[in-house]
């Protein structure tokens, strides 16, 4: 029988982090003499001693060692629960917002997609907005390590292929897992610490630059106002594209780069594609902005640059109405989010290798069919990859591509129109953000949907951030028999 007292515990455990981690909300809205600090004390003082509670109820279950089963289920529960007290201070806060729409949000910012339903975000207390930030750093170092550490072991989606022992690729093997999980953490921490000083830089006030960083360097795109960048200057958009990319990247490159492997990031044929991906993107949608807009050179590519970086990465950040470019902008932006960025990085989506070992074996069984008596091997980065790694990308993207029609469909039974509905589909399966449309696009955001579309997107921003089969799995008899 399946033993849930250790999955417990540690969810007790992290349930009073979050709790302590609100007193930091609470005490920026002192320090801005706003009377919502006593709702962030509330919120703090019940998290904490349910947390606890729990921990105490679990004591005797110290985790030792977790089965397949037990870290299945773990990964799925600390994504589910801890949303729901993050959702509390939207909840009795300033907001007052109702739980459906307090749940979105907090989900939203746990799982870095970035969609919100509150609009007037200028006239937000400083706590609440800080909160928000807090939530999607959480939540961007949450999925680091669980993309680091837990789905290689879980063998999800062809992420076995970035086992621990793979990770000497470079000709320098790497630490343990805890010591490569505090490096990553130390990495992430110091990349937020570059990110805080680099808007101070550009203009922006402190509190704002904090935010921010959280937000980009999680690939969130939480942002303090509703404009999202668009009233920012010109080199804070530039640094914010640099924080966007850098955080797309492999961290556990970052950490062979620390320990003295220059040639980390440059070898990476992850790296080199995300890259390629990225200058094509951006240089087509310039020359379509040039062409088809009166846009001059300059502001023409800062804004393909920022814009289409933003929903590459997932980031979800604006600061144009690319609504307003045309329909070539508005469908290419559909299929980019479809993309995201590295594995093993802070972005979402189906990432950039998966597409890579999609063309290998493509372009291997067209070799085949020209060469029936040759043995032709799918290769990733030169070297062989194992049938189950292709049969395991294969499915994912079966998995991914079904989920997304029966989410479209959900949504458009609720009453939405057709691209609100695939949009808003792809944009939280995907964990984008802001979606298409007048409704849901980068001027807009999720506020006037209804109650049912909303738990739909809850559901689509969960399944696509744990990677689908982490929580498909749990749905399955042959997972509670084993």
């Amino acid at each position: 029988m399946l033993n849930i007292r250790p999955i417990g515990f540690i969810v007790g455990i992290l349930v009073v982090i979050l709790g302590i981690s609100m007193v930091l909300p609470l005490l920026a809205d002192l320090y801005f003499q706003d009377q919502h600090w006593k709702i962030f004390a509330y919120s703090s003082f019940f998290t904490i001693v349910v947390g606890a509670l729990l921990v105490l109820s679990c004591l005797n279950s110290f985790p030792t060692n977790f089965s397949i089963q037990q870290t299945f289920l773990l990964t799925v529960v600390i994504w589910f629960v801890l949303p729901i007290f993050g959702a509390i201070p939207f909840l009795i806060g300033w907001s007052n917002a109702s739980f459906i729409d307090s749940f979105f949000e907090a989900m939203s910012g746990m799982t870095t997609t970035g969609a919100t339903v509150f609009s007037g975000l200028d006239e937000f207390p400083e706590g609440l907005l800080l909160w928000r930030g807090l939530l999607q750093w959480f939540g961007g170092i949450g999925v680091i390590v669980v993309a680091v550490v837990f789905l290689p072991l879980l063998r999800v989606g062809g992420m076995q292929m970035f086992q621990m022992d793979s990770f000497s690729n470079f000709g320098q093997s790497l630490p343990k897992v805890k010591e490569i999980a505090q490096s990553v953490f130390l990495i992430y921490l110091a990349l937020t610490f570059l990110a805080v000083l680099a808007y101070l830089a550009s203009g922006l006030r402190l509190f704002d630059s904090v935010v921010h960083a959280m937000t980009t360097i999680s690939t969130g795109g939480f942002g303090n106002y509703d404009d999202s960048f668009a009233n920012f200057s010109a080199s804070t958009e530039y640094i914010c594209v640099l924080f966007m990319i850098a955080s797309s990247l492999p961290f556990i490159r970052y950490v062979q780069l620390s320990n003295g492997n220059f040639k980390a990031l440059l070898k990476d044929s992850q790296i080199k594609t995300f890259l390629m991906i990225l200058f094509f993107v951006v240089t087509i949608l310039f020359l379509w902005l040039l062409i088809e807009q009166d846009f001059s050179i300059g502001f023409a590519f800062r804004k393909t640059l920022f814009n289409g970086v933003s929903i590459l990465t997932g980031t979800g950040y604006s600061s144009d109405n690319y609504m307003l470019w045309g329909t070539f902008p508005f469908s290419l932006f559909l299929i980019i989010g479809l993309i995201g960025g590295c594995a093993g990085s802070t972005t979402c989506s189906i990432k950039v290798f998966r597409f890579q070992i999609l063309c290998s074996a493509i372009m291997a069984q067209i070799r085949q069919m020209h060469y029936s008596r040759a043995v032709l091997a799918t290769r990733y980065e030169g070297k062989k990859v194992s049938l189950d790694i292709i049969s395991s990308v294969i499915a994912f993207f079966i998995l991914f591509f079904i989920t997304l029609f029966l989410v479209t469909l959900a949504l458009s039974v609720t009453g939405l129109d057709f691209v609100t509905s695939i949009s808003g589909a792809v944009s939280t399966l995907a964990n984008v953000g802001p979606g298409l449309g007048e409704r849901i696009g980068p001027m807009g955001n999720y506020a006037d949907l209804n109650s049912w579309a909303k738990l739909i997107l809850i559901f689509s921003m969960f399944v696509g951030r744990l990677e689908l089969m982490v929580v498909y799995v749990l749905f399955t008899l042959i997972f509670w028999r084993g």
